[in-house]
């Protein structure tokens, strides 16, 4: 073949136009620029290859429109088939999953197998164990059984008798009479302390009982006061018939025996004949119904306070008949209870209560109950309720409760003057003269103070000399060394300034001599001084 033949059938390369030399350039630096940024330098069936060479054919098809429909033709089967692909890569290797699965399953049973094999040897070596420790148990019970046993048969007395008895000297202690003597002093306390424990602990059960039996007993006199009422009735008619028949006998029978019985019957007073009925069977209903009514207000009190509702509490210990539940032990109660935030003080309202009905009773409320009462009052600031009680109300005073009163008056200076004519009234009432005395002169009251002296002309110059060291004013001292209406001075004032100055009050000395000279009286002071010394 010649060379011409050759070069006629030649195909040349196509030439490239500048645009598609650029658009190619462009493709080529985006593949090489997206591999590296996805990190795929390394050839393989990676996605990231997919994607990017996807990305590439979308783009020359885009720009190749002659071909384009082709092309996409071309790239639908293409991705069709590599999808086709990824999907039996998928389903491979999810059976390739499943697969080893099944093939380790046999193992797995395997190992369960000789696992259950392994726990049923050790329980059976548990069990075996278990077994041989309750009988070593067992045992070890038996023989401190028997031990116990022969303990208390070998050992009756376990003290040691070398050591003295408590309570008793080692002489005593080995004297037969005071050892018997100290055996029926044991024996006498041990039998009173289960007395004690039997009326201290007494079990529900009981009072229980207790209620059920009272409650039959109640029925019972209900049924014998009825009897009681018909025998007294017909006990009333056989008196009756029994003066008819005597009047009868002695007026010779002349008239007939119901005439005479109608006629004193007639005659005869219902209610002086019932009395005499009650008089002669000395029955008395009432006390018994009375003291039921007692056990009621003291068991409802004592529930009240369980309870919590303690105004109710205090109207039923106000209201209780024969005051038995105004004492000592109610009052204790309301104290353990304490005051209550937002609710009155319960103690106060009790003391309220009480003295408020004292003029109701022939007998004033008692001294302790009075002085606890105000005790209370002035605790709790409440000197109007104090002074109303102590001026008002039917109390028993005494002197502590005097004392109580004067000693807040020291405190609240405020109501000093109120509480030292509290104090006087409660000093006076009880005949202690020296105390309301010094309240008068606390006062101020000096005239009233000398017209008591004048009144009650016990006092001693001792006494008036503590007065005058307890209250000091000089006015009372002036009045005590003169005359007071026509009658000689109670005290020398010699006396009086002299004692002064031994008790450390050398001020009140001084000022009274200032005084006394102001007044042009220091010559008589001197001759009274040099008189009695």
């Amino acid at each position: 073949m010649s060379v011409q033949g050759i070069n006629k059938h030649a195909v040349l390369p196509p030439i490239i136009s500048r645009s598609d030399k650029e658009f190619l350039e462009r493709m080529q630096r985006y593949i090489i620029t997206e591999t590296q940024r996805v990190g795929c330098n390394e050839e393989g069936p990676a996605d990231e290859y997919y994607i990017i060479y996807r990305n590439v054919f979308d783009k020359v098809i885009e720009y190749v429109t002659a071909y384009k429909s082709i092309l996409t033709s071309i790239k639908k089967e293409y991705d069709a088939f590599i999808e086709t692909i990824k999907k039996d890569q998928r389903t491979a290797f999810s059976l390739h999953g499943r697969l080893k699965v099944l093939a380790g399953e046999p193992t797995a049973l395997i190992y369960h197998r000789k696992r259950i094999l392994q726990l049923q040897e050790k329980m059976k070596h548990i069990e075996n164990n278990s077994s041989k420790i309750q009988l070593q148990i067992d045992e070890i019970k038996q023989l401190r059984a028997e031990y116990d046993a022969k303990e208390v048969q070998s050992c009756t007395f376990c003290k040691d008798p070398s050591k003295p008895i408590p309570g008793m000297t080692l002489q005593e202690s080995v004297n037969l009479d005071a050892l018997t003597k100290y055996l029926k002093h044991l024996e006498d306390k041990y039998a009173e302390v289960e007395q004690l424990i039997s009326k201290k602990y007494v079990p529900a059960q009981r009072k229980a009982d207790l209620e059920e039996e009272m409650i039959v007993v109640l029925e019972r006199r209900d049924l014998a006061e009825n009897l009681n009422k018909e025998l007294q009735f017909r006990h009333q008619g056989l008196q009756i018939i029994s003066q008819a028949l005597t009047s009868w006998i002695k007026s010779d029978m002349s008239r007939s025996f119901q005439d005479i019985v109608e006629q004193i019957r007639k005659t005869k007073d219902f209610h002086d004949e019932q009395g005499i009925v009650e008089e002669i069977l000395e029955d008395d209903p009432g006390k018994a119904k009375e003291a039921e009514l007692l056990l009621y207000y003291v068991e409802r009190f004592n529930e009240l306070i369980s309870l919590g509702e303690y105004e109710k509490a205090v109207y039923f210990a106000v209201n209780s008949p024969r005051r038995i539940l105004q004492n000592i032990g109610t009052m204790n109660k309301f104290k353990a209870v304490g005051k209550i935030r937002g609710k009155p003080f319960p103690l106060l309202l009790f003391f309220e209560a009480i003295f408020s009905i004292s003029h109701a009773f022939r007998h004033p409320v008692d001294a302790e109950l009075t002085l606890e009462g105000i005790k209370c009052g002035l605790s709790e600031k409440r000197l109007d309720l104090v002074i109303n009680w102590v001026t008002q109300e039917r109390l028993t005073f005494s002197e502590e409760a005097g004392d109580v009163i004067f000693d807040y008056g020291e405190q609240d200076t405020y109501n000093k003057s109120k509480c030292l004519a509290l104090a006087q009234i409660i000093y006076s009432e009880c005949g202690l003269h020296k105390k309301a005395l010094l309240c008068l002169c606390k006062q101020g009251q000096i005239h009233g103070a000398m017209e008591y002296i004048q009144q009650f002309k016990d006092f001693t110059s001792d006494d008036l000399m503590q007065l005058i060291k307890l209250c000091p004013h000089i006015e009372l001292i002036q009045c005590l060394t003169k005359e007071w209406n026509g009658k000689p001075p109670s005290l020398s004032f010699g006396l009086a300034l002299l004692y002064l100055f031994s008790v450390d009050m050398k001020k009140v000395g001084i000022k009274l001599l200032q005084e006394i000279n102001k007044g042009g009286k220091g010559k008589q002071s001197k001759i009274l001084l040099w008189k009695k010394y």
